[in-house]
This record gives structure tokens, C-alpha cells and sequence, in this order.
């Protein structure tokens, strides 16, 4: 064999087999954000500052609460697909109720389109609530907005429990959940558990006093790790902060192997 065909040789293996390494690998950057239909805390109605926030932290999907579709107050816009078309990302909503002419609830930015959607209805006395279930070819999301009322709360626990148990593919599941007992969270959801920071509020937004916004997870791989967790403490397009986390694990590991 030639010199350099000795060298090229196990090189050029090496770079196959790092290769395959590097694609077993799955990076997901999971954001939530209640955006207060693009109200921010100074009252200011700017949806673009919202895109902002999402584009300058490039998330591969975004939970999304409080939005508008095609309602009388923001003249028939349909806000989740305006911030898909500012944010590159695949834009789908979830009707909590009807209003003003068109509906509000919460909703998802995707970098990929969801295999399929599901809308389950949850208790508020207030306001009806939702959890819209979106799910991936290799885990499930769900996104939330629980009730004000902290009976309805726990009894929403119980039927997203209920639908997640079904689930064969790990869970990620978001939002505001108006509580900041995460131990109750935890306890009535069972299996789950949270991925986002603890230790950092995410509610008001310009002076964080408490933590009422989530990310967890359940049924994720054994290689599955949280590699960032962080909270946006500038933002002010809303009354809550944006929070994220950066989950890595290796592809074709299936849960709890």
C-alpha cells in the first residue's frame, strides 16, 4: 500500500465512524413563553419584540399561551401564524375559548411539523382551559395555561396525567401553570419531572417574584441532560419571562433503557 493511501485510510474511517457518532446525537432547544398576546409590561402591543426574543435565542420549539386567532381586538389577526412567518418556524394554535369573534388560547412554533395535534379540554371556572398535545417522531409535546383557581388547578393535574400516560415517546410538557408550588405540580402529575430552572422567577417580568412558568419532562432516555436551563430576566414583550432549556441525548436510546 501506497504511504499516503496508509494514512488517508484510517482517516478517512475515523471520519465515517465520528460521523455516525455526531448523528445519533439529538440537540433540542425547548422554550416557553407566555407572551400576553404581545402586550408587553409596559402595556406596549408589539409582537415583533416577542419574534425578537424567540429568533435571538433559537429555540427548536416554542410553548406558547395567551393568543389570539383572528379576534376583533387585534383586527382578525392570526397572531401564532404572523410570529411563525417572523420566526421561520411551522406555526399551529389550540382554541381554550371563543372570543371577540374569533378564539384564545395557547398555541406551538416548530422547526418540524407535528406528526399530529390533539386539544383536551381542562377545568376553569374563570375561563375554560386546554392542554394542546403535538406530537414529534421521537417525543410528545404539551403545552398549558392552568386555571386561576387553584381547585381547578389540581384538578387539571390528574387529566394531563391521565393523557400522557398513554404516551410512548418521552413527554415534554410546558407551560403557565399559575401556581408556584411546584411540589404540587410534581405530585399530582406524577413521573414528571422539571427540567427548567428552580431557582429563578419567571413572573412579573420586570421585577420576578415568582416561578409559575415550567418545563418538564417524562420518559426521557437515561442519556438524556439538561445542558442549559436558562430564564430571560431583560425581555419585557410580556408580563412573564421567557425560559428555556437545552436537552442532549442519544438518538435511539428509548426511555428508561
Amino acid at each position: 500500500m501506497k504511504p499516503f493511501l496508509r494514512i488517508l485510510l484510517p482517516a478517512a474511517v475515523c471520519g465515517l465512524l465520528l460521523g455516525a457518532c455526531t448523528q445519533r446525537q439529538t440537540t433540542l432547544k425547548f422554550m416557553s413563553y407566555n407572551i400576553r398576546n404581545g402586550r408587553g409590561i409596559d402595556n406596549v402591543q408589539d409582537l415583533g419584540r416577542v419574534a425578537e426574543i424567540i429568533n435571538r435565542t433559537a429555540p427548536d420549539i416554542v410553548a406558547l399561551q395567551e393568543l389570539d386567532s383572528v379576534t376583533g381586538r387585534m383586527a382578525g389577526r392570526f397572531i401564532p401564524g404572523e410570529l411563525g412567518e417572523m420566526t421561520g418556524m411551522h406555526a399551529r394554535f389550540c382554541r381554550a375559548i371563543d372570543y371577540d369573534g374569533g378564539a384564545y388560547g395557547v398555541g406551538l412554533l416548530s422547526r418540524d411539523e407535528p406528526l399530529a395535534v390533539r386539544r383536551i379540554p381542562l377545568p376553569g371556572r374563570e375561563e375554560s382551559r386546554v392542554l394542546f398535545v403535538a406530537e414529534f417522531p421521537d417525543y410528545v409535546v404539551c403545552v398549558t395555561h392552568l386555571s386561576l383557581t387553584p381547585e381547578d388547578q389540581r384538578a387539571s393535574l390528574p387529566i394531563i396525567r391521565t393523557v400522557t400516560d398513554t404516551c410512548r415517546k418521552p413527554v415534554l410538557l410546558a407551560g403557565d401553570f399559575n401556581t408556584g408550588n411546584a411540589a404540587a405540580v410534581l405530585a399530582g402529575l406524577g413521573g414528571f419531572r422539571i427540567l427548567s430552572d428552580t431557582t429563578r422567577m419567571t413572573f412579573p417580568s420586570d421585577n420576578p417574584a415568582v416561578r409559575i412558568d415550567y418545563i418538564l419532562g417524562r420518559g426521557l432516555p437515561t442519556s438524556a441532560t439538561v445542558a442549559e436551563s436558562a430564564v430571560d430576566h431583560t425581555a419585557t414583550a410580556s408580563d412573564h419571562c421567557p425560559l428555556w432549556v437545552t436537552l442532549v441525548w442519544k438518538r435511539g436510546k428509548q426511555p428508561g433503557k
